[in-house]
């Protein structure tokens, strides 16, 4: 349109010069409604759209080559001030369309827990950036700073700190559906509860840690299936109640299978050449010796392997045949929290028997797909 409004002032300009030159005498030639005596008139839209006003022109010989370069001129200046216009709002638009800058995140993990597991799996499904500190399990200098002596630790732009790898995950869930409240004001929807448990030790637990803080509006549209919240819910309550202790009696089960998942843990895991050989024969013995002690604790059967099997086709089995994940045509928080704690068995004997003897193998395929390819950074 611009282009066109200057293109029309010049043809307008060329036509007074060639007016001037054709001895028409006055500008009447060019402009009919204009008062001979000059003053003020004002000339109607025709079929260029144009409208303009001119004051006290008087139909002067000679004066219609000036007019002609008037108008070669102000067309020239329209034509930069429409082009300086485009360009002012393109790059307005695409300031305006840029994504919003997303938080810095920090994670404080040993990359064998199954609750880091769970973190990483949201923060990769969903494309968000994210640095890792390894912790050494046994001086755990790299948090040593913080009260709170477990991992996960979540620190978000090196001010807001987030335990639990259900808060982190729910908290950082509710502010990238929203965006409405930052993290800090979303942390205080999760109070920290302090008690007691039956061996006398102070644990911390937290509220409301498996429910998303959003609207009405923004809750119906995450979750269409009317069942579908509490579905999701109940299960990323099965895999910290249930699944997440079946891990070590079964990456523990044998002295052999025992020593072979320390040296996955040394080799992944940050420890010195001494602390690192202490560490893998010394807690080989040690964990096959727990793991005993953790059978006994969760009532599992003698083969902790049947425990697992059964607890990996239940879920298979609550997904259904006619869905790809719990979630639907995307995996939701459950999804990704069964796949987070199942992916810290991989390379171990407890993994591949998993496979082979249970339904969990297509399910576990495309969830692996789905958190490698960030599918969920387009639709949080």
């Amino acid at each position: 349109m611009a282009a066109a409004c200057a293109r029309s002032l010049g043809q307008i300009g060329r036509h007074a010069l060639l007016t001037q030159r054709s001895n028409t005498g006055n500008f009447a030639a060019l402009a009919p409604r204009i008062s001979r005596q000059g003053g003020v008139k004002t000339y109607g839209t025709g079929g260029t759209g144009f409208r303009s006003k001119l004051i006290n022109v008087a139909p002067l010989r000679g004066e219609g080559r000036t007019l002609g370069c008037a108008f070669l001129l102000g067309g020239g200046i329209g034509l930069y001030q429409a082009i300086k216009f485009t360009f002012q709002r393109h790059f307005a638009e695409q300031k305006t369309d840029a994504p919003e800058t997303e938080p810095k995140l920090t994670l404080y993990q040993y990359k064998t827990c199954p609750f880091c597991s769970k973190v990483r799996a949201f923060l990769d499904y969903s494309g968000l950036p994210y640095q890792i500190v390894e912790v050494n399990p046994v001086m755990r200098q790299e948090i040593k700073w913080s009260k709170y002596r477990k991992v996960p630790i979540l620190m978000v732009d090196d001010t807001v700190q987030l335990n639990d790898s259900s808060v982190i995950i729910s908290s950082l869930k509710t502010f990238l559906v929203g965006k409405e409240k930052t993290i800090a004001e979303i942390l205080i929807c999760y109070p920290e509860m302090k008690s007691t448990n039956d061996s006398g030790k102070e644990v911390i637990e937290y509220n409301n840690k498996y429910w998303l803080m959003l609207s009405e509006c923004q809750a119906d549209q995450l979750y269409p299936e009317k069942e579908s919240r509490k579905e999701e819910m109940k299960w990323r309550e099965w895999v910290d109640d249930w699944l997440v202790h079946l891990i070590s009696p079964n990456v523990y089960r044998t002295p052999n299978e025992s020593l072979a998942s320390f040296d996955y843990i040394v080799r992944e895991g940050k420890f010195g050449t001494f602390e690192g050989f202490f560490a893998k024969y010394m807690g080989a013995v040690a964990m096959f010796l727990i793991s005993k002690r953790l059978k006994r604790r969760h009532n599992l059967q003698d083969d902790v392997r049947q425990d697992l099997y059964k607890a990996v086709n239940d879920w298979v089995s609550a997904i259904g045949k006619t869905r790809k994940f719990m979630g639907g045509e995307k995996p939701n928080l459950a999804d990704l929290a069964v796949y987070g704690v199942l992916r810290v068995m991989e390379g171990l004997q407890s993994f591949d028997d998993m496979m082979e003897n249970t339904k969990v193998k297509y399910w576990y395929r495309r969830m692996e797909r789905a958190v490698q390819q960030h599918t969920g950074q387009n639709g949080h």
